[in-house]
């Protein structure tokens, strides 16, 4: 899931720093640190990120598990 949360945040060309901030002023208390652990597959997700993640990206939640099936077969 990492590797889509890079591409969608890449595609829109936002900084992590940029994005963080953008979700602290939607109530999301996170730093830049922990949204980096999300990309490279540290840590699991928040369900309440991923839904202003959507919002922000104007994507479907299809997009953040992308590819992810065919990794577990």
């Amino acid at each position: 899931m990492g590797d889509n949360l890079k591409r969608l945040r890449l595609e829109k060309g936002i900084s992590q720093e940029k994005l963080c901030a953008e979700l602290q002023r939607r109530g999301c208390d996170i730093g830049r640190s922990t949204y980096a652990k999300y990309e490279a597959g540290e840590l699991n997700i928040k369900a309440s990120i991923l839904i202003e993640l959507r919002k922000i990206y104007s994507c479907s939640y299809d997009d953040f598990f992308e590819g992810l099936d065919a990794n577990n077969k």
